[in-house]
């Protein structure tokens, strides 16, 4: 098994999508997490805000959380299948440092 890092991923949904719509797409991608190796998945709904600039016209968003522990193989896949999906506006995904490993001088 290979190293697995923590990682975070923040997507922006448009504000038109319906709660069934969103619910979906977050078990969705729980299910490509889960079958591509993903572990701890944690999911926080942040909810509908206002942009601090338009994107496509939309000036809300509904913004969704996604903790993860995985490998680049994986933060690939899943960045892809959003990046082909027409109701996600914006994503970034970002590795989370492991502040135990590191020592101090």
């Amino acid at each position: 098994m290979s190293l697995l890092n923590s990682y975070e991923t923040i997507y922006i949904l448009k504000p038109d999508v319906t709660d069934t719509a969103n619910f979906a797409l977050i078990n969705s991608y729980k299910a490509l997490l889960k079958e591509k190796g993903g572990l701890d998945i944690v999911v926080q709904h942040r909810g509908r805000r206002h942009l601090s600039y338009n994107i496509s016209h939309y000036y809300d968003g509904i913004y969704v959380q996604m903790n993860y522990l995985g490998n680049g193989k994986l933060v690939r896949v899943f960045e892809k299948s959003m990046r082909l999906n027409d109701n996600i506006l914006r994503y970034t995904t970002v590795k989370k440092m492991n502040l135990s490993s590191l020592t101090v001088c």
